[in-house]
């Protein structure tokens, strides 16, 4: 068949449109962009992993599956996540948890943003690696009283979990599986970027801010870098006698009676009650406390000391600590 000069340029003309077409939408369209697995705030250093447990899409969320299952506690009833709540920064509103059967805990639970940053776990420090500290909760007797290598038996009969064990690690869901799943997970619990990072405060807050910075009270002594802790171990005056003995627990020195690990005070605002016991209700009561000086105690921190200051600047180092 004859193809006529005019018909000829109009199939041209439509296979070049075509071909353009085809070059923008190649162009535009490309391969969806891969989400990170976290996020690192500005200022912060990276998140060292283990060698043994980098992180992956995988991993992750095994770790978060797990840490969310009530499957790690004997009575099937509690899990990580029933203590650590994500709406409180991961920390719980009660004074100390509860676990199986009602039992109460003995210590206040703090708070996991930024745990990746920890150089040791517990209140006294004892323990060296997240990986390591997933299994205290879960043969704690007043926490899950479970065993690891029973929670391994009732994970193993989970299909859903042995798959995803497999994706994450190329092995079941064994004890090497469950407690490097939910470190790679906790991880990645990273928090910055507050209004006091990107200087947005308020006067009041600016005001606080100077007070928390100031030799007047010392704060960053304790309290500094990025997330606001030394993670050195201190005794604030919170009592005269302590229930508790902290550090000395581990180290049977009697220096360390009653010394407890510093906290962070990111998100500080929402993680009451306070304390290593969670004996202070409001911000406002462990403000009260640093400001009187404390209760005696052999091994009180020399920092510690009355402040004097009035109700306004109280009002505004509060406002600034909210603003972390």
């Amino acid at each position: 068949m004859m193809v006529s000069d005019r018909s000829r340029s109009a199939c041209l003309a439509v296979l070049i449109i075509s071909a353009c077409c085809l070059v923008q939408c190649t162009t535009t369209t490309g391969p969806a962009p891969v989400a990170p697995l976290y996020v690192v705030p500005n200022g912060f250093p990276e998140p060292v992993f283990p060698a043994d447990n980098l992180p992956s899409a995988e991993r992750i969320a095994l770790g978060k599956a797990l840490f969310m299952s009530t499957a790690l506690s004997r009575t099937n009833t509690i899990a990580c996540a029933s203590c650590h709540l994500e709406q409180y920064a991961f920390a719980d509103t009660a004074t100390v948890s509860v676990g199986v059967e009602g039992r109460r805990g003995t210590r206040n639970a703090p708070s996991l943003f930024n745990v990746a940053y920890h150089p040791y776990y517990m209140r006294e420090g004892g323990v060296p690696t997240l990986e390591m500290q997933v299994q205290v909760p879960i043969a704690e007797h007043n926490e899950f009283d479970f065993n690891i290598l029973q929670v391994q038996a009732r994970l193993t009969a989970d299909t859903s979990i042995v798959n995803a064990a497999m994706r994450a690690y190329g092995r079941p869901p064994d004890p090497f599986v469950i407690t490097r799943a939910i470190a790679c997970f906790e991880r990645t619990l990273l928090s910055g970027s507050s209004r006091a990072d990107r200087q947005d405060l308020t006067s009041a807050e600016q005001r606080g801010r100077v007070l928390f910075e100031s030799t007047r009270t010392n704060c960053t002594s304790c309290h500094g870098g990025f997330n606001y802790t030394t993670y050195a171990f201190e005794n604030n005056g919170l009592a005269s006698v302590y229930a508790d003995s902290g550090r000395y627990r581990l180290t049977r020195s009697t220096a360390d009676i009653a010394r407890f690990k510093v906290p962070s005070l990111r998100h500080v605002g929402v993680t009451a009650p306070y304390m290593h016991d969670g004996s202070l209700r409001t911000l406002r009561d462990v403000l009260d406390h640093y400001n009187s000086g404390g209760h005696l105690h052999p091994q009180k921190s020399p920092l510690i000391r009355p402040l004097g200051l009035t109700r306004q600047e109280l009002d505004d180092l509060e406002a600034y600590l909210r603003a972390l």
